[in-house]
Order: C-alpha cells, then sequence, then structure tokens
C-alpha cells in the first residue's frame, strides 16, 4: 500500500535545503491551514448535495435536479447566495458574544478534522493523546451553542440553546466511554497506534461483543452530538423556529450550518478510525491472495469508503425515525447508554487482562 509520506517527506526535504527553517514551517503551516480549510468547505458541499439526495429517495422525490447535471452545482448555488446574503443586525442582543457564538463552533470542529488520518502516511496531527485530543476540541462546540442562545436575547433561541447543552453534555459521556472500551483494547490514545493494531483485524471484530456493543453506542451517542433527527430537539422547527440559531442571518448561519455537516463527517471518521480499522484494507488472516488484492486500493478509497457508508446510515436514521420528546432523550443516556457502557467498559478490561481478543 502506497506510503502518502514518502511525498511529504520529500517536500519537507526540499524545502529545508533552500530555505530557512522559519520560512520553511512558515510555508508548511499555510499550506496546510489551506488545505484543511479547502478540504472543509468541499466536503461540507458534498455532504450538502448527499443529504438532499438521499433524503428525497427515501421521500421519493428528485432532489436537486436543476442547476447543473443532477443538481450537482445546487450547493455551490446557494454557497455562493449565503456568502452575499445580507446580515440582519438584531437589536437587544449582547453584540460581542452574538458575534463570537459561530466561531467557536466552527473553530472546535475544525480543530477535530485537523486531527483526521486521512490515508497512509496522511495526518497532520497525531497526538499521543489522539483520542483524549478529539474528545477534548469537539466538546467546546456546545461554547457557541450556549453563546449563541444566551446573546440572542430570543426565548426560543434560549431553550434551543438549553436543549443543547443537556444533550451534548450527556451524549458527550457515552461517546467518551464507548471509546474509551477501544483504548483499553488497543492500549494506546494515539490514532496511528490504533490504525496499525488493526492490520490483521479491526478492533470491531477483535474485542467480540463488548467492541460491537461500544461501536453501537458510539454510532447512537455521536449522532445525537450532531443534533441530527431524531435528536434535533435544540432546533425543532415546530417548536422553536430554528432554536439556538434563530436570530442569525448570511454568513453567520452559515457557520452553524457548516459545522453541522462536518461535526456528521467528524463522528464518521472517528468511528471509522477507532472501530474499522481507518483507511486500513479488509484483512482475512490466512488468506494472504485476497488480502494482497485489499492492498492495492489506496488507503484513501478504504477511509472515505468506511466514513460514506457509516454517514449513509447517519442519514437513514434521520429520514426514518420521528424526532424524541427531550425527557425520553435525556432518559435514554442516563437510564440506558451510559449505564450499558460503564458495564461494557469492565467487560472489555476483563477480556484484555485474560487475553480473550484475537
Amino acid at each position: 500500500m502506497f506510503d502518502f509520506s514518502i511525498w511529504t517527506n520529500w517536500i519537507d526535504q526540499f524545502l529545508r535545503i533552500n530555505l530557512p527553517e522559519f520560512w520553511v514551517l512558515a510555508i508548511e503551516f499555510v499550506v496546510v491551514g489551506v488545505i484543511i480549510l479547502a478540504l472543509y468547505c468541499v466536503i461540507a458541499l458534498a455532504l450538502i448535495y448527499f443529504e438532499r439526495k438521499i433524503c428525497a429517495f427515501f421521500q421519493c422525490r428528485f432532489g436537486p435536479n436543476r442547476v447543473g447535471p443532477y443538481g450537482i452545482f445546487q450547493s455551490v448555488a446557494d454557497m455562493l447566495k449565503m456568502l452575499i446574503k445580507e446580515i440582519i443586525p438584531i437589536n437587544h442582543t449582547d453584540k460581542f458574544l452574538f458575534y463570537l457564538a459561530p466561531f467557536f463552533v466552527l473553530i472546535a470542529s475544525i480543530l477535530a478534522f485537523g486531527a483526521i488520518p486521512w490515508g497512509n502516511g496522511l495526518q497532520i496531527l497525531d497526538f499521543n493523546i489522539g483520542i483524549f485530543y478529539i474528545l477534548s476540541v469537539s466538546s467546546l462546540g456546545v461554547i457557541g451553542i450556549l453563546l449563541a442562545g444566551w446573546a440572542s436575547n430570543n426565548k426560543y433561541s434560549m431553550i434551543g440553546a438549553m436543549r443543547s447543552g443537556a444533550q451534548l453534555i450527556s451524549y458527550e459521556l457515552s461517546a467518551g466511554l464507548a471509546l474509551m472500551t477501544i483504548v483499553v483494547l488497543s492500549g494506546s490514545m494515539q490514532l496511528s497506534t490504533m490504525i496499525e493494531g488493526q492490520k490483521d483485524c479491526w478492533y470491531l471484530f477483535q474485542g467480540h461483543i463488548p467492541a460491537m456493543i461500544a461501536f453501537i453506542i458510539y454510532l447512537i451517542a455521536g449522532h445525537a452530538e450532531t443534533n441530527r433527527g431524531p435528536f434535533d430537539l435544540p432546533e425543532a422547527e415546530s417548536e422553536l423556529a430554528a432554536g439556538y440559531h434563530t436570530e442569525y442571518s448570511g454568513l453567520q448561519f452559515g457557520f452553524f450550518y457548516l459545522a453541522e455537516y462536518l461535526n456528521m463527517f467528524i463522528i464518521a471518521a472517528i468511528a471509522t478510525t477507532v472501530f474499522l480499522g481507518g483507511w486500513m484494507p479488509f484483512h482475512v488472516t490466512g488468506l494472504d491472495g485476497f488480502n494482497a488484492v485489499m492492498d492495492y486500493i489506496p488507503s484513501v478509497i478504504w477511509f472515505f469508503g468506511k466514513v460514506i457508508i457509516l454517514m449513509m446510515l447517519s442519514l437513514w436514521v434521520r429520514w426514518t425515525f420521528p424526532r424524541l420528546r427531550i425527557d425520553h432523550l435525556l432518559n435514554l443516556e442516563w437510564k440506558y447508554l451510559l449505564p450499558i457502557n460503564m458495564v461494557n467498559l469492565l467487560v472489555m478490561v476483563i477480556v484484555v487482562i485474560y487475553g480473550w481478543y484475537f
């Protein structure tokens, strides 16, 4: 399987030979930042189009089909409209916090986005506490949501923000414990080390039933953290207009919209990395010929293929189940998912201590 670090190391060495250290770091930081932002925008536009088509398929409609072939430029047209849309000033708001809130939500998702391993040798940040880092920075988004609800001076926004705060803080526990279950199995929090540990068998299968339970719980908790149906109580249109971003318009609303779709991608990417081997191909022990064929498929394709399957599952859930009531939503977390998760973590510890894994 091709290692992209060959290219990146060659570029780094070329710059170091011809430029001072300061300019090498400056150029690399700028290039990496531009690539992250470009990927961020392109993936968001692709996801918006993808969801519209999937939603239309579930509801026996065509979806976007006018702007470009099969409507593929509809998301681009919507982006241009949002960029030039007037930002309507709102009276009686806390202006500093009101304008700061969208940046909190956006930056939190970008920070998590930068730690994703895209392929063999394609990872920007590879901390030895990678899982802890992702959980930490992804939790910052709730601050922006609470600020948006508080600063808007609108009762609908405030109710939506309080719902979101309760929901995100609650389901963050289950998501974290589900990931910790696999950390116990892998013995490391570093994402690259976790991927290397799955070269022969993905952790979803190595850890037997505890790993599968953790995978299911993480998908449920991650879906709830994205504020998408049936967990979309913070922005329930029939009750709260648009929830915590009711008073936002133009590019400010676009930041919330963008972050929501990228959070869906990030949740799927983390699940892929931790449970499904990340960019590692599917291998079967003993079938060397089959494994060699799988290795010919580029690692980036493996990564995006797994992520797309998980996002398809997320969209399937969103457009199938009705919205939960807020008390039912919190009962699901505190009375069911969290206790199951804690017991499951203890079971995984026992499995690892006695070596009952592949």
